[in-house]
């Protein structure tokens, strides 16, 4: 038995799985067991002769001959749904372009690029969707997106270290910066000193991103209070004046009325970049056009800013 054997059940249930980075997940987005997931990967490791993946308390890993099978995989399952569509009549998808993208992105950068794409480019069809960069990581990888819109924070590491390595452009660098209530005694100047962010409460994101929210190294624990993910409620919790909590530069004109952004002086510069990532090789008309159309929207939005 060779790879060449393998079902497209198990090559899709496989490429799922690298996508969700769980057995778990993957079997909850295709409607399976877990165990039905565990045989489809059992069977294509069989058709393979290598284990694919490795299994771990928090999830999966691929291994070596995993992330080769995956390209292979995802070039079949690309091929053989162009067949499909073709057979059926329906158009095909070289004008369509799938993107991730960070969760502050839709506020303003995406929809502004969306915008301007639909005024220049019509015929492109960008279909969307939102995550974390290890999951827009993965995504990629799995090639169920194209092209993936990334927040990095210092020292701004590659977003993973598989081979082969992501092809990663920088679209801007920003400054991190903090909302207060605008009834805040720090809200009457136009900066925040570092030593002011002492003793102060905090709005940040559950779970293991609990330091989004808080101001970068401070030397105390901070005293959370609250706990979001989704940045606008942050903010209107700000504005309530529930606490403090620390905001990209592009969520500017995003704020609700209540709040002032503030940059912080002191300390070392606290700098966030935004990437675009896509795996190597070549690139589709559709998908250069998106990636200028983000570019575009990125000098805008900060040339708008420095006004």
């Amino acid at each position: 038995m060779s790879f060449a054997d393998a079902s497209m059940t198990s090559l899709r249930v496989f490429q799922e799985v690298a996508e969700r980075g769980t057995l778990t997940a993957a079997a909850a987005a295709l409607g399976y067991t877990q165990s039905a997931v565990s045989r489809q990967i059992a069977s294509l490791e069989r058709a393979a002769g290598v284990p694919l993946m490795q299994r771990r308390h928090n999830g999966v890993q691929l291994t070596a001959a995993g992330h080769t099978a995956l390209r292979r995989a995802a070039a079949i399952i690309a091929q053989v749904d162009a067949a499909t569509r073709e057979l059926s009549g329906m158009p095909d998808e070289r004008g369509t372009v799938h993107l991730g993208w960070f969760t502050s992105a839709g506020t303003a950068l995406l929809p502004q690029a969306l915008t301007a794409l639909r005024r220049t480019h019509p015929a492109i069809t960008v279909i969307t969707r939102e995550g974390s960069t290890p999951a827009l990581v993965r995504a990629l990888r799995a090639g169920t997106i194209d092209i993936a819109l990334l927040a990095s924070t210092p020292p701004f590491r590659p977003p993973d270290t598989e081979t082969p390595a992501l092809d990663v452009q920088t679209i801007t660098e920003r400054s991190l910066r903090v909302a207060i209530p605008s009834t805040h005694p720090l809200a009457r100047h136009d900066f925040i000193d570092v030593n002011d962010l002492h003793d102060q409460q905090w709005i940040a994101s559950p779970g293991a991103d609990t330091g989004m929210g808080v101001w970068p190294g401070l030397d105390e624990r901070p005293q959370i209070v609250h706990t979001a993910r989704d940045w606008l409620a942050k903010l209107h919790l700000v504005a309530a004046g529930c606490g403090l909590t620390t905001i990209p530069a592009a969520l500017h004109s995003a704020l609700p009325p209540g709040v002032r952004i503030l940059p912080v002086r002191g300390g070392p510069q606290e700098r966030r970049r935004i990437l675009i990532a896509r795996l190597p090789g070549p690139i589709t008309e559709a998908h250069a056009v998106l990636a200028h159309a983000l570019r575009g929207a990125a000098i805008d939005d900060d040339e708008n800013r420095s006004r």
